[in-house]
């Protein structure tokens, strides 16, 4: 592809966000005037993001970098509604005070990534609950709802396929779309924002708010989708035994999170260093044409760099230095993840697969039986032989733990509590 004008669009391109665009053209000499104010919205479904939302973070980190100016929109009014995209159940209705719990939880996050404040290209965060709770119902019809064809709406993706599976969906889910449309028009008006950014299964919600912003009379607006994140083995990326790739410390530890990118496949290292990392182009180039063993020694950078824009240098060299203590020397690092256990019910005796489980390093009891058929399973670094082994207070190290482990780079402490 030809190089654009931009630096936006250019660092975009290079480092592999780039799914969809309405109008490279129009959006390139938006960017490259510094005048591309755009957004991603991030509903408040729980109390943290996760990696997914890590890649339209960084988005909006190189948005900002090259001297355009970011938005993000908290959904505290759109998780009223659910978004029905790639979901076959309709989204749990949260009480506001949830909603707002959650949103509370999550705001910390975007300022690693984004610098806020009041200069042209600093960061602003906006919530739609802001206007959406006070649209009145039949001004909504009459104004926006009149813009939409329900024709057009039942060929969405996150509709027709909902109904294709034949899953019933709801009429306020059905209406999500129109409120993010209308979002799109709303920050037009109020902040000239002219881009919305999100993933590619967001194409069909943000090409309709282009429409809509056509229709009521705004600016041009335009819409950019990254792709979908998948592993080089064609996985969805962002699961583990212990579940979602949470952002938030408290839900996924700086450690868990090192690890995470410390085992990432090897053909998946150039790209990640690219989306998740800023470091320069050339040094990613060095650390891709690394072979064979080598590809390790990137894994590890993947890992710190990744951990340390997230969770801070000192967090970051922590969990490295405590991996490295525990895989090269053996040793028992304190700062590993640690479950506690009751002492009652370790002095009963502990079945071996339920604690494996509970520590969240196999999601279930068969996969442990699994795991101890192949060598994979260890307590204080001796592999288990006999699925029905039992752990009780004589298993204890002198540091008053049992290690868990699976493979050579998983590890949990167990802690009596």
């Amino acid at each position: 592809m030809t190089p654009f004008k931009s630096d936006f669009l250019n660092i975009l391109q290079e480092r592999g966000f780039i799914h969809q665009c309405s109008d490279f053209d129009g959006l390139d000499a938006l960017a490259a005037k510094g005048q591309a104010t755009a957004y991603v919205g991030y509903d408040c479904t729980a109390p943290s993001l996760h990696i997914g939302n890590y890649l339209t973070m960084m988005m909006l980190h190189w948005l900002q970098q090259s001297g355009n100016k970011p938005i993000t929109l908290m959904g505290g009014g759109t998780t009223m509604v659910g978004d029905p995209s790639g979901k076959d159940e309709s989204r749990a209705i949260r009480s506001i005070a949830e909603i707002e719990a959650n949103k509370a939880s999550i705001r910390g996050v975007f300022a690693k990534v984004l610098r806020y404040g009041d200069g042209a290209s600093d960061a602003i965060m906006l919530d739609n609950a802001e206007w959406l709770t006070k649209l009145n119902w039949i001004e909504m019809l009459r104004d926006i709802g009149r813009h939409f064809s329900v024709n057009r709406m039942l060929t969405m993706d996150s509709v027709r396929l909902r109904l294709e599976r034949e899953q019933e969906m709801s009429f306020i889910e059905f209406n999500y779309m129109v409120c993010q449309a209308y979002d799109f028009v709303e920050l037009a008006r109020r902040t000239g924002c002219r881009l919305q950014m999100g993933g590619s299964d967001q194409w069909g919600n943000i090409v309709n708010g282009v429409d809509l912003g056509r229709r009521m009379g705004t600016e041009q607006l335009f819409a950019l989708t990254t792709p979908l994140l998948t592993t080089a083995s064609g996985a969805k990326m962002g699961k583990t035994a212990q579940g979602a790739v949470w952002l938030n410390a408290d839900q996924f530890s700086p450690y868990d999170f090192w690890q995470y990118w410390r085992n990432v496949e090897d053909a998946d290292v150039a790209k990640f260093l690219k989306l998740f990392t800023i470091l320069p182009m050339a040094e990613i180039g060095k650390l891709a044409a690394l072979q064979g063993g080598e590809i390790n020694e990137a894994k590890k950078v993947l890992a710190t760099e990744a951990t340390a824009l997230l969770h801070g240098r000192d967090a970051a060299n922590t969990a490295a230095e405590t991996a490295r203590q525990t895989f090269e020397q053996g040793a028992i690092a304190e700062n590993l993840p640690t479950v506690e256990i009751s002492s009652g019910e370790l002095e009963a005796g502990a079945a071996v697969l339920g604690l494996f489980v509970k520590a969240g390093l196999v999601a279930s009891n068969g996969e442990a039986r699994r795991q101890i058929k192949g060598g994979g399973l260890r307590v204080n670094d001796t592999a288990i032989t006999d699925e029905k082994m039992v752990l009780t207070p004589s298993n204890l190290t002198p540091e008053g733990v049992i290690k868990l482990s699976m493979g050579k780079k998983k590890h949990v402490l167990l802690k009596p509590a």
